[in-house]
């Protein structure tokens, strides 16, 4: 299983939301990329990046951190207001390894297909869940999408990978939503990665077990829990050896 490190970046700064709240924003770098070079140093294989600025409905604006960051050497998986082809082509331009789509996936099932062909592999699906309906834009609208019924469909479409974030917890150091997430690994057959609430190593820890009952429990993205502190990168990585 692979940790993924979190940076979210607005107006240029790495911030963190409390469950995507706009007005619960919490700055903890000027530059997000010195988290990327610490969690790089620390064995980070990969690093979770998403452009706030993007994924609050306007045009990604912070391409050129991404850059920064992939030159560092980590593969980097990044989102944020990635709603057509050439905007998902631009951030591989820049860098990126693979790129989550999450509102126009969601809302509009006929760029999902599309998007699958031309880029499927390539592509992580966001599945944002309130209530077990998911949530585009930046949090801000619930739609009336299962959002395990989501899931299925969008491996069925064959993109490999979805990143399953339960919004009640995201930023709130309690640890993850046990019991949606198993229920999503239950029916949804691609790659899940886990986001949402790791507040230690033993969550993590935790993670790498159920891992082991459901091998397409493939990587977890860890946030708050190190900007405030309560775990390291290296802690992670071992925690996932365990």
């Amino acid at each position: 299983m692979i940790v993924y490190p979190a940076i979210d970046i607005r107006n240029g700064r790495c911030v963190r939301l409390n469950q995507g709240r706009d007005d619960a924003q919490t700055s903890y770098y000027e530059n997000p990329v010195e988290p990327a070079e610490q969690f790089t140093q620390s064995g980070a294989e990969w690093i979770h990046v998403v452009d706030l600025d993007g994924a609050f409905g306007g045009a990604p604006r912070n391409l050129n951190i991404l850059e920064k960051i992939s030159s560092l050497g980590p593969k980097v998986q990044f989102g944020g207001g990635m709603r057509d082809a050439k905007l998902v082509d631009a951030a591989l331009a820049a860098g990126a390894s693979r790129v989550v789509i999450g509102t126009r996936a969601a809302t509009d099932s006929q760029f999902l297909q599309e998007i699958a062909k031309s880029h499927g592999k390539k592509l992580a699906i966001g599945i944002d869940a309130k209530d077990g309906l998911v949530a585009v834009k930046g949090w801000t609208d619930v739609t009336q999408l299962d959002a395990t019924d989501f899931a299925v469909t969008v491996s069925q479409l064959g993109i490999s990978t979805v990143i399953y974030t339960d919004i009640a917890t995201d930023g709130m150091l309690t640890g993850p939503n046990w019991k949606s997430l198993e229920a999503l690994l239950k029916r949804c057959p691609c790659g899940v990665i886990a986001s949402g609430g790791v507040a230690s190593a033993a969550d993590v820890a935790k993670l790498a077990q159920l891992s082991k009952v459901y091998p397409h429990l493939v990587g977890v993205i860890v946030g708050k829990a190190l900007y405030e502190g309560r775990t390291n990168v290296a802690e992670l990585l071992a925690a996932c050896r365990a």
